[in-house]
């Protein structure tokens, strides 16, 4: 069973620091990505920032400059990324929710398989 665990998350003032961590496990396959969303309540989930395999990295234009996220770090069945984030903002305030997509194959046939953690709350406020 695959499970998506995020921690890290609490309160903080604006100006401040958080790093959150995600780890996936219990997949038979490889980790392609992991990639973190966020989303207030009544918007849509937005992501902030992705990273592959290979560490290429997305980031939201809102969080750049800002937030960083690690290469994943594969150990003993467990896949782990970090965001790290700096200069909070009131406006970074929502839940974070890691997502992990895992491959079949590298092959064209591959297939992809994404899980979701169940969320960290990030509050920023003074």
């Amino acid at each position: 069973q695959v499970q998506v665990v995020e921690s890290g998350g609490g309160s903080v003032q604006p100006g401040g620091s958080l790093r959150l961590s995600c780890v996936a496990s219990g997949s038979p396959f490889s980790i392609a990505a992991m990639t973190w969303y966020r989303q207030v309540s009544g918007k849509e989930r937005e992501l902030v920032a992705s990273i592959t395999r290979r560490g290429i990295t997305n980031y939201s234009e809102s969080v750049k400059g800002r937030f960083t996220v690690s290469t994943i770090s594969r150990d003993n069945g467990k896949n782990t990324v970090y965001l790290q984030m700096n200069s909070l903002k009131p406006e970074d305030t929502a839940i974070y929710y890691c997502n992990a997509e895992f491959r079949s194959s590298w092959a064209v046939e591959g297939r992809a398989y994404d899980y979701w953690g169940q969320g960290t709350q990030v509050t920023v406020s003074s």
